[in-house]
């Protein structure tokens, strides 16, 4: 029974709506495929056809992908990164290839990313990150983001995640601040200090948690001049003296070694820990060489402490 060549291409289809969702039009999409727009056009309505579904909402300026279309287009990015990567291996280059693109907060990037990336890229030359830094929760399909590394509980259950270690909180403050204002030696002294917190409310934080004298935790909130979009922000605040700052330990480790940082009211420590994730869509699926690379690399060498 003859097939129809939609049918037979469906792979080819594939990567042309991909190409779109990519590039965000049917023009762009042409000029990178040597394809013509209204061909481009063509072949996504009948994809859309054949599937029974609406794909894009089009308008004048733009093309959105529709709920199905996002579930499709992350659905056909894996698939034609399996097709890619099963031509690689039958042509002997079974290396992981390609490029990812990878979300994480400044403070994993600058504390434990950064540093590991050199080995990475010894063990997997043919892998291209793109790194974006920001604190921010984000949609990964939205933002077409292959992992992400995060602090907290995993939220969503289309998301998987692989765990990195958690790490403790201390609070800390340079030197020249503490030698002008004084050293706190109960959480009670905080009244007359300057608490330098996050520009955005963090979910389950209520303020700096410490133990009182009875054992019980109470939380005090931030009330500094200043505040920051991410924990380096803080970091940095602290470093020039502003103020109190309450950080993950695994970021000012080393100042402290160093001298630059002092940590305070160690006694009184409430003793929460924050986990991390890197994380990525699919529930079970087949990933990417590239994606799995990156994953089993973070989960050796990239945990905190």
């Amino acid at each position: 029974m003859a097939r129809s060549s939609s049918e037979i291409n469906r792979s080819g289809e594939m990567e042309v709506f991909a190409r779109v969702a990519a590039l965000g039009g049917f023009s762009p999409a042409a000029r990178s495929l040597g394809m013509t727009p209204s061909a481009v056009s063509k072949l996504v309505g009948r994809l859309e056809a054949r599937l029974g579904a609406r794909l894009l909402n089009r308008s004048t300026r733009q093309l959105l992908l529709t709920a199905e279309g996002q579930a499709f287009h992350e659905r056909a990015v894996r698939i034609l990164a399996d097709i890619a990567e099963a031509e690689r291996t039958a042509a002997g280059g079974g290396a992981p290839a390609g490029h990812i693109r990878f979300n994480t907060s400044a403070s994993y990037m600058a504390h434990v990313l950064a540093p590991l990336l050199p080995a990475f890229f010894d063990d997997h030359p043919c892998i291209t990150l793109d790194i974006v830094q920001t604190d921010a929760v984000i949609d990964l399909l939205a933002e077409r983001t292959d992992v992400v590394v995060r602090a907290g509980p995993l939220r969503s259950s289309t998301l998987v995640a692989r765990g990195l270690g958690d790490t403790a909180f201390t609070v800390v403050a340079a030197p020249a601040y503490l030698e002008r204002f004084g050293t706190p030696r109960t959480p009670a002294d905080l009244d007359g200090h300057r608490r330098l917190g996050l520009a955005y409310a963090r979910s389950g934080s209520e303020g700096w948690p410490f133990r009182d004298a009875s054992g019980a935790t109470v939380a005090l909130p931030v009330n500094g001049p200043a505040h920051a979009g991410d924990g380096e922000g803080l970091r940095r605040l602290a470093l020039a003296g502003l103020g109190l700052v309450r950080l993950a330990a695994f970021t000012v480790r080393r100042d402290i070694a160093a001298g630059r940082l002092v940590p305070v009211l160690d006694a009184f420590n409430a003793g929460d820990r924050e986990s991390f994730h890197a994380v990525h869509v699919g529930q079970g699926g087949p990933l990417p060489s590239r994606v799995r690379a990156l994953l089993d690399f973070l989960a050796e060498h990239g945990r905190v402490a």
